[in-house]
């Protein structure tokens, strides 16, 4: 269950929405769980005779899935309708949704069915079961959300990195005094970004924004060490994703990848959209794997948490370990921000 359902309204300081997305996929896998688990539990209550459970549990399967899948694909096409209802309406229309389901698979199966209030009856008491599961559910889930926005709105770069950069605008200023100006307003842009309230989604671009100061920072103490090959997919530049989801990232695989070394080295960045969904690799060399120190795994677990929170099981965060490379993979859903109204 997403916590955030409408990415749109993201971290408006809001109750919690008294629908789930219905086209999340995490939502629909639940809904088929919860609904056949209610229809197990069912049969086996009134199951009197062992020998008679596998034809019972067919026979419910009969009568229960096709008016579910049917619900569910309903609810998935009505989902931008249900966002903008108010909680009343839509718990009401997703009782009018499931019961006009039931009817109609009623008279499909009427030679298997039992009464039509029956079983009207019981679709809407097991619509009213997922649908409180969903309400408590987020309810469980809001301390888990407020702890993941505080953890994007602390979130700190690593202190040394201050004093290098400063040392770095030193290096410079008196050969380049332009560049040093440039460096001291990409490290305010980089703090201004991490004061603010992060509480909302951004687009991509914003966030690839601010790792390309970064790096342009760090560029300044390790000069032409540290090589960026970018590889940006401008239909991915709208995607909605939460503050500080890359630059964390990118700065492990400069600490990572490329201070060790002692010679040249690359991180590659790669955003691409794919359909419905964005593709992002970040990739850094390993200079000697057999001497790497273990890595704090904070920012990994804080950003597959933070994933988990806002997409469910539509994003994915990998992590791959090659011999000579390492590599971070995330898939995101692509939710573009609604365009702006022209003047």
């Amino acid at each position: 269950m997403i916590i955030k359902q409408n990415p749109h309204l993201a971290g408006a300081a809001e109750a919690p929405r008294a629908l789930p997305d219905f086209r999340n996929l995490g939502v629909v896998l639940r809904i088929l769980l919860l609904v056949n688990g209610l229809a197990v539990v069912a049969v086996l209550l009134r199951n009197a005779d062992v020998s008679l459970l596998p034809d019972e549990l067919l026979d419910m399967a009969m009568r229960v899935e096709f008016p579910l899948i049917l619900a569910v694909a309903l609810l998935f096409l009505l989902q931008p309708w249900l966002a903008r209802c108010a909680a009343v309406v839509g718990w009401l229309a997703v009782a009018g949704v499931v019961a006009g389901g039931a009817v109609f698979s009623h008279g499909l199966l009427a030679s298997a069915d039992g009464g039509l209030v029956r079983v009207v009856g019981w679709a809407l008491a097991a619509a009213l079961c997922v649908l409180v599961y969903f309400r408590r559910h987020v309810a469980a889930h809001e301390p888990a959300l407020a702890e993941a926005r505080l953890l994007a709105l602390t979130a700190r770069i690593r202190p040394h990195f201050l004093f290098n950069s400063l040392n770095g605008v030193l290096g410079v200023l008196r050969a380049n005094p332009r560049r040093a100006e440039e460096a001291l307003e990409e490290l305010a842009d980089l703090f201004r970004a991490l004061m603010q309230d992060n509480r909302e989604l951004i687009p991509l671009a914003d966030e690839l924004a601010l790792c390309e100061r970064y790096l342009s920072l760090e560029s300044l103490r390790l000069g032409e060490r540290l090589q960026v090959a970018w590889q940006r997919d401008a239909a991915a530049d709208t995607a909605l994703v939460p503050p500080f989801l890359l630059q964390p990232l990118v700065e492990n695989a400069v600490f990572h990848g490329i201070e060790p070394g002692v010679g040249p080295g690359t991180v590659s960045i790669t955003i691409a959209r794919r359909g419905p969904v964005v593709h992002i690799e970040i990739a850094n060399p390993l200079p000697d794997p057999t001497s790497q120190q273990p890595g704090n795994r904070m920012a990994l677990d804080n950003i597959r948490e933070r994933l988990m929170l806002f997409y469910d099981l539509e994003a994915t965060l990998d992590t791959q370990q090659e011999p000579d490379a390492y590599r971070v993979r995330i898939v995101l859903p692509f939710r573009a921000a609604a365009p702006r109204p022209r003047p």
